[in-house]
């Protein structure tokens, strides 16, 4: 088994949340797991991403070749674009269809979305909007975790269960928040 995930989005947006949740689940899985992070510019509303490598056995590199990716996970969706030379040509992209405009020059949003319609694999929800309706706006980066999790190659309840180690010492009505996130991603996920 192996599976190769790049995690994008913008500073503040949780990637480094679903990177630990992730990592939890892998070693609760007695997986290797291999990751590389870049958020230094995540002050300034810049580029964060993650490569993150899990197998059953050692992995060499915590980086991720191009063409290889299994996966990836983003909270923004001109971000998921800057990642394509990574994505292996059956990998999957998940990705937010709500913009973080950061830059004065953003592209319209419809022409991001008509490029990642054309990966065969790909799956674009609102993520924002159905963290809202859940009741919590900041739990977007957990319902793109929920969209992703039939991609990554571990059982859901593993990740259920590295979001209760995450964010159980913060209190039940948090946990529980984030868990409701995980679940309503899956679900829109499952019908996209």
């Amino acid at each position: 088994m192996k599976n190769d995930i790049i995690i994008s989005g913008v500073g503040g947006q949780g990637i480094i949340s679903i990177a630990a949740t992730i990592g939890l689940a892998a070693v609760a899985n007695s997986l290797y797991l291999k990751q590389s992070e870049v958020h230094g510019m995540s002050q300034r509303g810049g580029d964060v991403q993650s490569h993150f490598r899990l197998s059953d056995k050692p992995v060499a590199s915590d980086l991720i070749p191009y063409g290889k990716a299994d996966l990836i996970i983003s909270v923004e969706p001109m971000e998921s674009l800057r990642y394509l030379p990574w994505l292996s040509k059956d990998g999957w992209i998940v990705t937010n269809s709500t913009p973080m405009i950061n830059i004065p020059d953003y592209p319209p949003i419809e022409d991001i979305l008509s490029e990642i319609r054309k990966i065969k694999n790909s799956v674009i929800i609102d993520a924002d909007s159905i963290a809202r309706e859940i009741g919590s706006a900041r739990a977007g980066n957990i319902v793109i975790l929920g969209a992703a999790s039939p991609f990554i190659a571990m059982s859901y309840s593993s990740l259920e269960d590295a979001l209760r180690s995450l964010f159980g010492k913060k209190g039940e009505e948090i946990l529980e928040l984030n868990l409701k996130a995980l679940k309503a991603g899956r679900e829109h996920s499952i019908r996209a």
